[in-house]
């Protein structure tokens, strides 16, 4: 018999009429914009722009199966991703610098945005994957309440660069299945160079403690998928930048020993960062196999799979 696949956490709220409001709720924070830690208090309902540079109506870059995202996420057909264009952090380094900086894509309606939803999951897609979306929170709500009116039932991912605001996170309890932020940096000095947000760390910290509140450690179902709770990832920097040590203990002992984390040791020179010193280069072996050992020293028991896992604990 097939395993009965949990029902994702939107869909109650769909029935009893309160996704429309959250929806209300959401886009009222549009009128004198504070979706963002950013808080720049434009006017975007009149399409007026500010950090982020999109108005009232959400950009997309692209849309497709994935299959280099975590294993959880990927399974057999890949994870449903759809990436917004712009950002509210905006890294020097960005990997999707034509996509975070330029804003390469085109706005679409909530029409267009729902049909893509629904398009991915009758792909096989495990899971519909939001790629940058702090700053059209309310534009991928009003997709949402349209894909679900249309048969959507996969889980929403959100993943971010876990710059966020609590209060726009809570207009998302009950609606997001999985929390997949980035813990970029500790270290106040770095953040306010590399994405001009010095105030990152304790932003970061906050938001991390409030999707955990609202979804919990990272729940697999028995064919390996991911159904529900929060999935860290942590990118990896040269001579240490990210504060991989200190994000590791945080994870542990302040969110859970059971995160899942996806320690990660793709970074390459991208964007800007060829003009900086401290990041003009990849990291070496040495670098990743000491950011896997503070893990495990951190006490966290949950490493994603396709990284240094079975390296890290020989296994």
């Amino acid at each position: 018999m097939a395993p009965t696949m949990r029902e994702p956490s939107y869909l109650q709220l769909y029935r009893e009429g309160l996704l429309a409001e959250r929806i209300d709720q959401a886009t009222q924070l549009l009128k004198e914009c504070n979706l963002c830690p950013r808080q720049c208090g434009v006017n975007r309902l009149n399409n007026e722009k500010g950090f982020c540079q999109t108005g009232r109506k959400a950009r997309v870059a692209s849309y497709n199966p994935h299959f280099g995202e975590e294993a959880p996420l990927v399974g057999r057909f890949g994870s449903g991703t759809i990436f917004f264009s712009f950002c509210n952090l905006r890294c020097s380094f960005c990997q999707n610098y034509e996509i975070s900086h330029q804003g390469e894509g085109a706005e679409l309606e909530a029409e267009d945005l729902a049909a893509i939803m629904i398009k991915l999951q009758s792909g096989g897609c495990h899971n519909i994957n939001l790629v940058t979306p702090t700053h059209v929170v309310p534009q991928i709500l009003e997709g949402l309440l349209l894909a679900a009116e249309h048969g959507l039932t996969v889980p929403i991912v959100y993943n971010c660069g876990g710059y966020e605001r609590v209060e726009t996170l809570k207009l998302l309890n009950g609606i997001i299945d999985i929390y997949m932020p980035d813990f970029k940096f500790w270290d106040q000095k770095w953040a306010d160079r590399y994405c001009n947000a010095p105030d990152y760390r304790d932003k970061a910290i906050e938001a991390f403690k409030e999707m955990h509140a609202q979804v919990g450690d990272l729940e697999i179902d028995s064919n390996g998928i991911a159904e529900r709770g929060l999935l860290v990832r942590h990118l990896v920097m040269p001579d240490g930048i990210a504060g991989t040590k200190e994000v590791m203990k945080f994870l542990a002992q302040e969110i859970s020993p059971n995160t899942y984390v996806n320690v990660m040791d793709q970074y390459r020179p991208c964007g800007t960062a060829y003009d900086d010193e401290y990041i003009n280069h990849r990291i070496s072996t040495e670098e990743y196999s000491a950011a896997l050992k503070q893990a495990g020293d951190a006490g966290l028991k949950r490493l994603d799979q396709r990284q240094g896992f079975r390296f890290l604990f020989g296994i």
